[in-house]
Order: C-alpha cells, then structure tokens, then sequence
C-alpha cells in the first residue's frame, strides 16, 4: 500500500518524533485525560458478593484481553465505586516481574466492562476526555512511541522497571482534529485486522507443523517405514498393531546408564572453564545453550561424581518441566544441574537418537504424560525413567528410522522458521504502520473516501 504524506509538516520539537503534519498538535498526555487512578487488590475472596480484579496477567504483551481465569477478590462499596471500569477506558500495568510487559495497555470494551471489573494496584487507569479517541491512544499506547517513553521514565528515574500515574501522564502525544483520529483509527481497524488475519494464518501453520512433527516421530517409533511388515497386537488398546519383530522393552532392559544429579545447582563462576546444562537447556528435541552458565573446575568434579556425561548421551529432565530430552552437544565439557540426568544407551542395541525419538513417541511418553498428570509440578524418580517403556527394532533399521525422522523434522522446521520469519516480519509491518498513521507520516484521509465509494458500487 502506497499512501500520500501530507502537503505540510512543521518540526514538533522532540527528537525521536521528528516533523508531523503542519495542523497537529503535540500534547502531553496528561492534557487528554480527565481521570487518573490507581488500582485496589482488596482482601481473600469468601464468595459473597465478591468482584473480579483484573491483572497484568489478565493482559498479553500486544494489548490484547486474556481472561481465562480472572481473579475475585473482596472489596468495599467505596474501593468499588472508585475503580469500576467503564468503557473507553484504557488500563495500563506499570509494575511487573518482567520489563517486557510494563507499559502494555488494553482497552475496555462492552463485554469487559459487562464484567463490573476493578482493577489491581500494580496497573493504572486513565479516562480520556472528548479531545482523543480511546482507541487511537491504545495504537499510540501499544507502539514503539509509547513503549520508547515508558522505558525512558521508568529506567531513568527509579532504576528499575516500574511506573506510576505521573509518569504514565507525562509523555508525549501527536493530536490530530477530532475528524482525523476518526479516519486514522477506522483505517488501523481495517488495515491491522487484515495483517492480524495474516498472523493467525502463519501462527496455525506453526500449530499444524508441531501436530506433523509429532505425528511423524510417533509413528516412525512404533509403526516403522514399511507398510507391509507383518505385525503384532501390542497389548496396549490405545496403540494397537506394531511390527511383529520388534520388542518391547523397558529403557533399563536395553543396558542404559542412567545417571541423576545433584538435588542443587553448582555455584555460578562466570569465568569457570565448565558449561552448566539446566532444564531450562533442554526442549523440543534440542539443546539451547542460552540458558545456561559456568561453573569451576570444583564444581564440575564434585557434579560429575556419579559419571560425566559425553556427547551424545541423552540428556533429560526429570522435573519443571517433565521428560524434556536432547543430545548432548558435541564439544563441550559439561555437568548437569539441578533435576536433570543423562541416559546413555550401548550403541550396538539402542542409538541414542532413537531413544530420543521415543522419549517422544509412543509408549514413553504416553507413560511420561501418566506420571505428570494431577501434579502441579511433575517429577520422575531414576528407577521411573528406567521403566519407561519402548519398542526396539533391529539395529539395521534402528539407523534407517532415525535417517528418516532427521529428514523430515529438518523439513519442517526449515517451515517453521520461514513462518516465524513472516510473522515477524508482519509484526514489523504492523508497528510501522501505526507509527506512520498515527504521526502523519502517512495521509490516510482518502482511504476513508475510497472505502465509501467501494461500499456504494458495491450496493449498486
């Protein structure tokens, strides 16, 4: 889409905002608002005449409502009365655990404000008066424009990441007249909704690949690549017929070391010569060395008492989360931390890539998601994991099966990545669009009069 810029700018006077068309005001945003309140959390629920409060959880990073589960809590007449959203208002959390959520802002519509929600007091809520749209100023709220400011104040005056009502006021606002933020808004509507759809579009291409990737370690682990092979009932119902020459073993049956670790964590040494692999290392499949830190050469001995992993070995976590798996990377001198083991198979009965595709098919994991179920915080024991069941193919076609798995999960992850490429690359767009609409770097006047003309011929 190509769209005129306007026939006049003037320079606004703040760096970062640069020239906006020659008509437009720059306010702050104090002079929009007509309230400006803290929130309540009140006292523990009793299920008499309680209120939901909403919270930042209640919120997703781009603005957007998540009501799953939001809480009630217990508060007076006058909390009540004086933090009752309504609509048109816009709620902003202004202290959180994470930097990436201060600042973010939603917006009440009619099936919030149906709810008579409050709201908690780590998020603040403005009331806009009749000189700006509620909904412009949560485009403006949800862009680099507001983030940028909020990030500003909340570092340089407190050091840490939080804000408050004063400084949520204080920034800065390009306003236009009343008829353009009708036109820029409308515009935004129809224009984000459309890159939204796109987004959705990819985000259940990704769900459909996880589904496939799934599929594809399940079956190749407990139905094999040849369709005529005779086969046998496995006496497991849910499964079914599994190749007649397979065996079903137990993961300890096929000769695996299976070494714990320590119940607490080597002491971080950020210099130390050895790599510590947490669970937070271990997903998918994969090995992530970001999460992970070093330690000393102390620790590393004292960490691998038991046995020192080695490349290859598989890797596993045993709790928070539960029977996540991946192979020890090649190349690095490691221990493990807390909750984690390694299972190293003997490679003349089980390839380890092939205990780690059935680590994620089949029996095993069925058994794994048992064992997790109605815990809050599942845990495998050392002799749990040696029990976990699989089904062994012949050596030959143990290496033909994970061949093929490695193909096929590289075909679908190089998908993923092209569709998180194009939902970034969306998300960008996106941004970009607002912060031009809602600048003036954009004339988006004559989309309103294109869009009437459609609609006309249309009903012509």
């Amino acid at each position: 889409m190509s769209l005129p810029r306007y026939p006049e700018y003037r320079d606004s006077g703040v760096e970062w905002l640069g020239a906006v068309p020659a008509h437009w005001a720059v306010k702050r945003f104090k002079w929009l608002i007509e309230r400006n309140d803290g929130g309540v959390w009140g006292d523990d629920p009793d299920g008499n005449g309680d209120t939901i409060v909403l919270r930042s959880t209640d919120q997703t990073v781009d603005g957007q409502w998540r009501l799953d589960e939001p809480a009630s809590r217990k508060l007076s007449e006058s909390e009540r009365r004086g933090v009752t959203l309504e609509i048109g208002d816009l709620l902003v959390t202004k202290s959180s655990g994470s930097a990436l959520h201060i600042g973010k802002t939603t917006l009440v519509d009619e099936q919030v404000a149906k709810l008579g929600a409050c709201y908690s007091n780590f998020m603040q809520r403005f009331r806009l008066n009749d000189e700006f749209l509620p909904k412009l100023a949560w485009y403006v709220m949800n862009n680099e424009l507001a983030r940028r400011q909020f990030d500003l104040a909340s570092n340089s005056t407190t050091g840490l990441a939080n804000l408050n009502g004063t400084m949520i006021s204080e920034i800065l606002m390009p306003v236009p007249s009343a008829l353009e933020q009708a036109v820029i808004t409308a515009f935004l509507d129809r224009e984000i909704a459309k890159i939204d759809a796109l987004i959705a579009e990819q985000e259940k291409l990704i769900a459909l690949l996880a589904e496939k990737r799934q599929a594809t370690i399940s079956h190749a682990v407990t139905r094999g690549l040849n369709p005529d092979a005779p086969m046998k009932d496995s006496g497991v119902p849910w499964l079914g017929e599994v190749p007649a020459h397979w065996d079903m073993k137990r993961v300890k049956d096929c000769g695996c070391e299976i070494v714990d670790c320590k119940n607490r964590t080597p002491e971080l040494h950020d210099n130390g010569d050895y790599f510590v692999v947490r669970t937070s290392c271990v997903k998918d499949g994969k090995f992530n060395p970001e999460p992970g830190y070093r330690t000393d050469e102390a620790n590393f001995i004292e960490w691998t008492a038991k046995g020192k992993p080695r490349a290859r070995d598989v890797l596993f976590t045993r709790e928070a989360p539960t029977g996540e798996a991946c192979l020890a990377p090649e190349g690095l001198d490691f221990c493990l931390g807390q909750r984690m083991m390694y299972i190293r198979p003997p490679e003349q009965v089980l390839l380890s890539e092939f205990l780690l595709y059935s680590i994620y098919g089949g029996l095993a994991r069925e058994r794994i998601s048992e064992k997790s179920k109605g815990s809050t915080v599942g845990h495998l024991r050392i002799g749990e994991v040696g029990e976990l069941p699989l089904l062994l193919p012949p050596l030959v076609e143990q290496h033909g099966l994970v061949e093929f798995v490695r193909d096929e999960l590289a075909k679908i992850e190089s998908l993923e990545v092209a569709s998180g490429r194009a939902i970034a690359l969306l998300k960008e767009r996106r941004s970009a669009l607002i912060a031009a609409a809602v600048t003036g770097q954009i004339d988006v006047r004559g989309t309103l009069q294109c869009e009437d003309e459609s609609t006309e011929d249309m009903s012509a």
